[in-house]
């Protein structure tokens, strides 16, 4: 029995390693939960571009299935079946979020985590005609009037928010919340003067910047794209709050394929015309793999779950 049992592990590892050596052996299809043109699937597309030359010729094809705030593209995803040919984007902490307001079909551990891309950081962000020239100045009539100051948000449960209820927490200052459907629309009320400040990306803020002023970064160090802004945390307050854009597979991935998916991810981050079009498309790259990504997602899970316990957004 023992000698039978040795025969089948054998076998079944030979087999496997043949499964990774062919791969991959028909298309590879990225599933994005959100409508094509939009940031994710303008990543997205970019990435198969080049994984399919650094997979040696593989045929990758990105498929859109929006709704749900993405739901529908994450659920999708967790579901398939493991065997490398079904990818997905995954978007922090929008992802996870949506796991803690309402009813979903996976959680953190759904996933198999490949590679990040992108991470462009929140920044706190003022109409250029406003008042506040400075981040100080903005906490310090947040603080004196507590609830008077509004910040828009692109919605609640997101990066935005977090972002938001973050630095609220580091500054004790207090702040009326107002949600838009959309960044755009964030951004058209902030210019407009319906809202007094925002927590929009950095990204989506670069083409307006005779509108808009941004105050601080929520980043580790400044961006290479407006390196004139400072973070909040050389102002005192260490808030860290992104979007970040990965691709994920589903949990249970053979190891071997995961490697080679990632090892091939590595070689497309490390692509001179890869680095040069994600810079055109203002698309910052912060790229992590694997355990790294990992821990990332779990700890953008942390937040989420820590903000919705204390602060419920539904």
């Amino acid at each position: 029995m023992k000698r039978y049992l040795i025969t089948v592990a054998v076998a079944a590892f030979a087999s496997g390693a043949a499964v990774a050596q062919d791969y991959p052996a028909k298309p590879i299809e990225i599933i994005v939960g959100y409508s094509a043109g939009g940031g994710t699937d303008v990543m997205a597309r970019t990435v198969g571009k080049f994984l399919e030359e650094a997979l040696g010729g593989a045929s990758v094809v990105v498929k859109n299935m929006p709704g749900a705030g993405g739901q529908i593209g994450f659920t999708e995803v967790a579901g398939a079946k493991p065997d490398g040919y079904t990818l997905g984007t995954f978007n922090l902490p929008a992802a996870l979020a949506l796991t803690y307001d309402r009813a979903a079909d996976y959680d953190v551990s759904s996933y198999t985590y490949l590679a990040n891309f992108v991470e462009d950081p929140n920044t706190i962000v003022v109409a250029a005609s406003s008042e506040f020239e400075t981040l100080e100045a903005f906490l310090e009539a947040a603080k004196a009037d507590p609830g008077a100051i509004t910040v828009g948000l692109s919605s609640l449960g997101g990066n935005d928010h977090f972002g938001a209820n973050m630095m609220a927490a580091a500054s004790g200052a207090e702040f009326t919340l107002v949600p838009f459907k959309g960044a755009a629309m964030a951004r058209t009320a902030l210019m407009g003067g319906h809202v007094a400040a925002g927590t929009m990306a950095l990204s989506q803020t670069t083409s307006f910047q005779e509108e808009l002023r941004v105050l601080a970064v929520l980043a580790e160090e400044r961006s290479a794209f407006r390196p004139d802004v400072p973070t909040a945390k050389e102002l005192g307050y260490d808030v860290q709050m992104s979007s970040l854009r990965g691709i994920v597979a589903p949990a249970g991935l053979d190891p071997e394929i995961a490697a080679k998916l990632r090892d091939a991810l590595t070689a497309v981050n490390e692509m001179p015309a890869f680095q040069e079009m994600m810079a055109e498309q203002g698309n910052p790259i912060a790229f992590v793999a694997g355990d790294a990504f990992a821990e990332i997602a779990q700890a953008q899970n942390d937040v989420a779950r820590s903000i919705w316990e204390e602060t419920p957004w539904k």
